[in-house]
């Protein structure tokens, strides 16, 4: 038995997976609200005590750099260490990894009704790599050894924002008196969209409807916007929304250049299947291939959205399973 977890700012999803004829059978979850615990350690013993069975081995995928066994979470006023957490659960085969290197990890399991596809190149052999903006922004790449896929982490949504015309040069002028350096998380994520909007609405852009401000006080920010957008009953929101696209478009088409990924860039997070209606649109494609020289180069690299919001959990039993000894059999 497996116990795999993906653990985000928002939620920590907790799943026992069986391995069986070459897959992983989800057996059962749980969802935890992060922020309602004081630690991972917490929540993961809540979970076995309330379980019949026990697991033989666990990997967790958590949202912050994982460095020797230890990680002080993004989003979360956590620190979690690999060989505290295996104590306190009593289970010494226990892996802390990324919790974008997890969903790297997922990619292997997911079925063509898992994805969506934005640019429909052919398949292709190579490199990929995944990014998903979500609480905050994640990264991950996967090497092409020339058989099969090695999945690496990254920390590349906290690398410097290149704006784009001058409307996104006065974006990173208005973040930057608010933030100092301003990374692309400070926009590609749930409050990036907000802080999108704001900048939008501080400049006038439009008219907020009357009691939208209210909404935006009371609930999440993001996803009200977000819905605003879709629905077409505020142009401020839909501006914000375009805008945020197009900068999510070509922060992907930087991180297809810089991993080479001609074997595809897939999208994941919780943010991407929810604003499908504007990710299949023009936009997004638009600034993924405005690469000058290199334009040619991407228009071959399929990207695919991921529609399986299990993917990282699939993805931390999928490591664990490869880390366990004899094991290697059930991921291939």
């Amino acid at each position: 038995m497996i116990l795999a977890g993906d653990i985000g700012g928002t939620n920590a999803r907790l799943a026992y997976f069986q391995p069986q004829n070459g897959h992983l059978d989800l057996v059962s979850e749980r969802v935890f609200p992060s922020r309602e615990y004081s630690e991972l350690g917490e929540i993961v013993s809540k979970f076995l005590e309330d379980a019949a069975a026990r697991p033989e081995v666990a990997c967790f995928g958590i949202a912050g750099p994982v460095h020797n066994g230890r990680v002080e979470t993004s989003n979360l006023p956590w620190v979690i260490e690999q060989s505290r957490l295996a104590k306190q659960i009593q289970l010494p085969a226990t892996f802390l990894i990324n919790d974008l290197e997890a969903s790297a990890w997922g990619i292997g399991a997911l079925s063509p009704g898992d994805l969506i596809a934005l640019n429909r190149a052919g398949p292709s052999t190579g490199n990929q790599a995944i990014i998903a903006p979500g609480t905050g922004l994640g990264e991950a790449g996967l090497f092409w050894n020339g058989s099969q896929h090695q999945v690496f982490a990254c920390e590349g949504g906290h690398v410097d924002f290149a704006p784009q015309g001058e409307l996104q040069i006065e974006l990173l002028q208005f973040l930057a008196s608010r933030y100092g350096h301003v990374s692309y998380e400070r926009i590609l994520s749930g409050p990036g969209l907000v802080n999108v909007y704001e900048f939008l609405r501080d400049k006038r852009c439009g008219g907020e409807p009357a009691g939208f401000a209210a909404q935006l006080d009371q609930g999440d920010a993001a996803a009200a916007i977000s819905r605003a957008a879709l629905s077409g009953s505020n142009s401020l929101a839909e501006q914000a929304l375009d805008l945020w696209i197009s900068v999510y478009g070509a922060e992907a088409g930087n991180l297809a250049l810089k991993t080479m990924a001609t074997g595809g860039i897939f999208l994941g997070g919780g943010i991407s299947p929810k604003i499908l209606p504007k990710l299949t649109g023009p936009l997004f494609m638009r600034a993924f291939l405005e690469k000058g020289r290199l334009r040619p180069l991407l228009e071959g690299i399929p990207v695919q959205v991921i529609t399986n919001d299990k993917a990282g959990l699939l993805g931390a039993a999928r490591c664990a399973a490869t880390n366990t000894s004899g094991a290697h059999a059930v991921v291939s």
